[in-house]
């Protein structure tokens, strides 16, 4: 029969159940260093069942006991720490499968090999962010999914805590990487489809693009060379900072911008003109040929019920050298004189209304994606110019201050034709004659006013949104001549304009 005594000689102390003279059943045991304690079961002198055994600096264990050992089920507390093990014991260490609570509010539910994490796991931190896989060593290592806190989520290889292998990185704004890993970071091949819609499909080194572009190259040179009135075709690519074209970039958005040169406002203007320039603000944009100002686009429809001959010609790039002037203006002028197809109402307007804008063009919806590392803006058509548009107005009102002389057309013919009838001896009723056929063919030969010749700005940005990596591809810039249509027909206006461009080859 079981008896509960006080048993004094070795130990300090034991109050408890005791049996055949030693403790068994259930007792209160308090080591000789006072360290310890222990309190439950008892068989044959041991602990044995269900027992805690306490430490003076505020650690336990609480569980099973075999024979004297702790193992079995349990609950160990450090008191140095914060952590809670609740799990299996095996000689009094943490090793089976169990849950590691720790002081940080992080924990671990699953395999331990004598304290150490092990095998297959579920892993969650202090910011509730959780891992899922395999542990090696008391580290992520192997194959394994992490969520994070962000929203990014990764599925893939692990070494040493870090994300090393092949994995697929999901991201909380949509972008996805796949591809292969090194020091937590992308490296090696891999594929990362941007949120922007931008794809990058190549080598990457430290988290960073291999072959990364940073800048857009408008193709055919800083000065490109354009007939009045011709549709025409902007042709990108984008490099990196060595200047090679970088094919693994795809999606990136482009816009094209075309302006012109922004005037100065001279002191010498009339106040009227001045206090009406005041009222028109214009937006600025900075380019490496100065402040301009943004001009429209048009879009020339080639699915409509007609297609002006305009239109219906090839597709028209830049010319980067005038040498091919004279083969666009033939096209020009041909275009201009088949005017038989055109519908009435803009056959009725060629002299340049406005009107024949509206059956020959769309507004232009001046945005591209990039595919290879290139991309073009196709049949590209400069519009008329807007009302009130600032740098015209202010080119208008110079030459109009500008007391230039110049010999009127019809006066500059009848002296020819005076001094042609000094040397033919013709009737001069006959001479007016054939001088207004002249006059009336010059006149009707002449191309309409839609756009004024001259320099024009082009400039294609990269738009993407949000920008790929927190960067955006540098813009790219062209001069844009724009030659009068009928070049035979006003050779001084051909002699101007060159002289003009040459200044900008130079630079």
């Amino acid at each position: 029969m079981a008896r509960r005594e006080k048993v004094e000689g070795e130990s300090p102390l034991y109050v408890g159940e005791v049996k055949h003279e030693l403790r068994d059943g259930f007792g209160l045991y308090i080591y000789p260093n006072s360290f310890f304690r222990y309190q439950g079961e008892w068989k044959a002198g041991k602990k044995h069942g269900h027992g805690k055994l306490m430490m003076r600096d505020g650690s336990y264990y609480e569980g099973q006991f075999v024979n004297g050992e702790i193992n079995g089920n349990g609950v160990r507390y450090w008191a140095a720490t914060g952590n809670t093990y609740y799990g299996e014991f095996k000689e009094g260490e943490v090793l089976g499968f169990g849950v590691m609570k720790y002081a940080d509010g992080s924990q671990y539910d699953g395999e331990f090999h004598y304290g150490v994490r092990i095998g297959h796991a579920l892993l969650m931190d202090s910011h509730r962010q959780t891992y899922r896989g395999s542990f090696h060593n008391d580290k992520k290592h192997g194959e394994g999914e992490m969520s994070y806190e962000n929203g990014d989520h990764y599925q893939g290889d692990w070494v040493l805590d870090q994300r090393q292998g092949h994995g697929v990185l999901h991201c909380a704004d949509g972008s996805v990487y796949e591809g292969q890993w090194r020091n937590d970071l992308f490296n090696g091949q891999g594929c990362m489809t941007h949120c922007s819609g931008i794809v990058y499909d190549g080598m990457w080194i430290n988290g960073r693009p291999a072959a990364m572009a940073t800048k857009i190259l408008i193709r055919g040179g800083e000065v490109q060379y354009l007939v009045q009135g011709s549709p025409f075709t902007v042709q990108v690519e984008l490099q990196n900072d060595d200047g090679q074209l970088v094919t693994t970039e795809n999606g990136s958005i482009l816009q094209l911008w075309i302006g012109v040169r922004n005037i100065e406002v001279p002191s010498n203007l009339s106040s009227s003109f001045l206090k009406l320039l005041e009222d028109l603000e214009e937006k600025l944009i900075d380019t490496p040929f100065g402040l301009a100002v943004e001009y429209p686009l048009m879009h020339c429809v080639l699915n409509m019920s007609f297609t002006p001959p305009m239109c219906r010609s090839p597709p028209l790039t830049f010319c980067s050298s005038p040498s091919n002037f004279t083969e666009l203006s033939e096209l020009a002028c041909d275009a201009k004189s088949d005017s038989s197809s055109l519908p009435s109402s803009v056959q009725s307007h060629q002299g340049g209304s406005p009107d024949t804008l509206s059956e020959v063009f769309q507004t232009l919806q001046s945005k591209v994606k990039v595919e290879a590392g290139c991309a073009a803006f196709q049949d590209i058509a400069l519009a008329r110019p807007p009302p009130n548009y600032r740098p015209f107005m202010i080119s208008d009102e110079q030459e109009k201050m500008q007391k230039v002389s110049k010999k009127p057309i019809s006066r500059t013919i009848i002296e020819k034709a005076a001094a042609l009838q000094d040397k033919t001896g013709e009737n001069r009723m006959n001479l007016r004659k054939k001088l207004g056929d002249k006059m009336k063919k010059t006149v009707n030969n002449v191309a309409p006013q839609i756009v004024r010749p001259g320099e024009y700005i082009i400039m294609v940005k990269d738009i993407s949104s949000p920008p790929f990596l927190g960067r955006k591809l540098q813009p790219g810039f062209c001069i844009l001549m724009v030659m009068p249509r009928f070049q035979e027909d006003n050779p001084e206006s051909h002699k101007t304009t060159m002289k003009f461009s040459s200044k900008h080859r130079g630079n």
